[in-house]
Parts: structure tokens; C-alpha cells; sequence
């Protein structure tokens, strides 16, 4: 038996999972990663993720944080000046859905409507018929990641991480619903109408650093970054808006993830 099939399927596992999943385990993890005492794992990690150092800037990092959201050398992400172009906004693997009826989008190990991700229904109905495009992090990618598009932005909204006992009807079919930390903001965009951008945290640790609040979001501008753990950006997208590349939107249909890195383009303006 795997540690998910333990940790979603048996009793046991489930009992661990709440553990695991309060805040109170969460911040003692953080707290741990933020110390110097931490600093021993970063050389196994760069060794088994294959990391190439020769990408980042790595003088005076003293703690496995500190390198896990180090920074990139300038000229090694650079963005799309096309306006009319929409770019990634972090490194990552790219899965596109079509955002339909009751349409359940899975993000780490959870599954979620359009409405439940955001608790917004009113915000959500906006992108009945559009895209959602989700980008799953994996922990040898870059972790900081950048504003898709520019225009006037909304603060930015918190929904902290909870272990469900009871599912939505929605999602009967899923042993145990684990709602993830998710922060998110909407962009007044010029170009692409109304844009949800959201970063999505692991169950344990997995900590969001949203660097402005209300404010005017400046494409291709570093956003935030997250710290150790799985991490997920979310793109919610109004209908007809944008032509996703055809090799992105193939993948998806084939349930194949398509890499991608800050910066690229990975649709066009209608």
C-alpha cells in the first residue's frame, strides 16, 4: 500500500491526515525550514531532483527556504512582449479544462468546481464556458512566479486549507476532500477581460507569499513565490477570450501535462 492510498483510504490514514493537515504542523515544519538547522538538506535535494545551480542566484542562503524560493539569473526567463499574447506566469506543467457545468478540475490530490475553489459563486458564474489552466509545480521547478497580465487588481483573497468529512454532492465519488490553502486576486485586464489568478498550497507546509495587495498588477512582474512544498497557479479565463497553442490544448485532451516555463506563450487574443 502507498502512503496516498493509506493517507485517503483507511482510517488510520485519515486520522494521520488531519493531523497533518492543521496549521499547527504546518507552522512547526515552516518554522524548522526556515532555520539554519535546515540548511543540511538543500545538497540532497539539488542531487536528487537534478537541479542545475548554474540557473540561480544561491550566495547567502543559509536556510533549505531560502533556497527552495531562490532566485533566477536575469535573462533565463524572459517574458513574451506581445501584448495579445497570454504567457505563463511560472514554470510548471500545464493541463487546460473547459470550465462547463459541474465540471470537477483536479488540484493536488483534490478535487474542486469552479465555485468551490473560489467560494464565490457570483465570480465564479463569470467563467461558465471559459478555461481554466492549471499549472502543477513539481519541487525542481523555478517557485517564484510572475503576474499574467496587466490591469487593476483586486486585494488579494485567503481560503485556508481544510479537511472535509463531508463531501460535496459534487465530488461523492472522491474517498476524503482535502481543500488545499488557495489565494487569489482578479485582474481588470484590457486585453483578456476579467482574469483569476490564484496560487494553490500543499497540504503540509506549502506556504503562499503574495508580495503587493490592491493595486495595479504589471504582466511579466514577479508576483510572489512559494515556500517548501507542492505548489499550483491557477488561470481562470472568461469564454472566448483566448486560443490556447493547439499542441497545449491536444495534450490536455490526452491527459498529458504540458511543461512549461515563465514567460512563454501558451495563447493568443481571439
Amino acid at each position: 500500500m502507498d502512503s496516498l492510498t493509506f493517507l485517503y483510504k483507511t482510517v488510520p490514514g485519515r486520522f494521520f491526515l488531519k493531523l497533518l493537515t492543521t496549521r499547527a504542523v504546518s507552522k512547526i515544519c515552516g518554522n524548522f525550514l526556515d532555520s539554519k538547522l535546515s540548511k543540511f538538506l538543500i545538497k540532497d535535494f539539488v542531487q536528487k531532483n537534478n537541479i542545475n545551480l548554474e540557473d540561480y542566484q544561491t550566495d547567502g542562503i543559509e536556510t533549505f527556504n531560502q533556497f527552495f524560493r531562490r532566485k533566477i539569473k536575469d535573462g533565463k526567463r524572459i517574458f513574451d512582449s506581445d501584448p495579445q499574447n497570454l504567457c505563463a506566469p511560472c514554470d510548471g506543467l500545464l493541463s487546460v479544462w473547459n470550465i462547463e457545468k459541474d465540471t470537477v478540475i483536479p488540484v493536488k490530490q483534490s478535487f474542486y468546481t469552479v465555485s468551490s475553489l473560489l467560494k464565490d459563486e457570483e465570480l465564479a458564474r463569470q467563467f461558465n464556458d471559459g478555461l481554466c489552466l492549471v499549472f502543477r509545480l513539481c519541487v525542481d521547478n523555478y517557485h517564484r512566479y510572475c503576474y499574467a497580465e496587466s490591469g487593476k487588481k483586486s486585494t488579494n483573497i485567503f481560503i485556508p486549507g481544510k479537511l472535509h468529512t463531508v463531501r460535496p454532492i459534487a465530488l461523492e465519488a472522491k474517498p476524503v476532500f482535502v481543500e488545499n490553502c488557495r489565494e487569489y486576486t482578479t485582474i481588470q485586464s484590457q486585453v483578456f477581460d476579467t482574469i483569476v489568478q490564484m496560487e494553490v498550497g500543499a497540504m503540509l507546509v506549502g506556504r503562499i507569499v503574495n508580495l503587493e495587495g490592491e493595486g495595479f498588477a504589471q504582466r511579466g512582474k514577479e508576483k510572489g513565490f512559494f515556500e517548501y512544498g507542492g505548489s499550483t497557479i491557477i488561470l481562470l479565463l472568461k469564454k472566448n477570450q483566448v486560443q490556447i497553442n493547439n499542441e497545449i490544448i491536444q495534450n490536455s485532451k490526452s491527459g498529458i501535462e504540458t511543461p512549461v516555463k515563465m514567460g512563454n506563450v501558451i495563447a493568443r487574443k481571439i
